[in-house]
């Protein structure tokens, strides 16, 4: 019984030092951002969603991973980004890392355990909606926590002026 406590407190300990020094944060990915008017695709297991899930028809995880884009706000472009950002800002532990007038990308990182989750926002002008997608760098399922947040997101963006 005694073993079981020790195996249980070094099995804590191991956790509590990958937190600390960063081992569950992954890395960030190189090929985020929009290439011909596309995010890359949802993550092959169930830890994403995008927007944009059924321009990959075929892909194994589209229907788990399909969401709706945000609508326009009346402004247009320039306030739904600004109305973004102001919702992103609502949300606990996320921080822009990158703006410009038409793409946003945030990175999520869950309070206990650190890990992070990339967000990126794309202002489609052709549908006249901002295109999303939010998926985790580490594990192959998220128990919904993405599309969790983009839905907070969204409801905290619909409810803005």
């Amino acid at each position: 019984m005694k073993w079981a406590l020790y195996l249980l407190l070094t099995i804590v300990g191991v956790v509590f030092v990958a937190v600390q020094v960063g081992l569950l944060n992954g890395q960030q990915p190189d090929d985020l951002g929009v290439k011909n008017g596309r995010f890359k695709p949802p993550s092959i297991t169930r830890n994403s969603v995008s927007s944009q899930a059924a321009l990959h028809p075929e892909h194994p995880q589209r229907t788990h991973a399909s969401i709706e884009p945000l609508p326009f706000k009346a402004g247009g472009p320039a306030d739904s980004i600004k109305a973004l950002e102001t919702a992103l800002s609502t949300l606990p532990g996320i921080t822009v890392i990158e703006r410009s007038p038409y793409y946003l990308y945030a990175q999520a990182q869950t309070r206990w355990l650190r890990f992070v989750d990339d967000l990126e926002f794309w202002v489609n002008p052709a549908s006249h909606s901002i295109e999303m997608r939010s998926a985790s760098r580490l594990g192959r399922e998220d128990l919904g926590m993405n599309r969790q947040r983009i839905e907070a997101l969204r409801a905290a963006y619909l409810a803005m002026p």
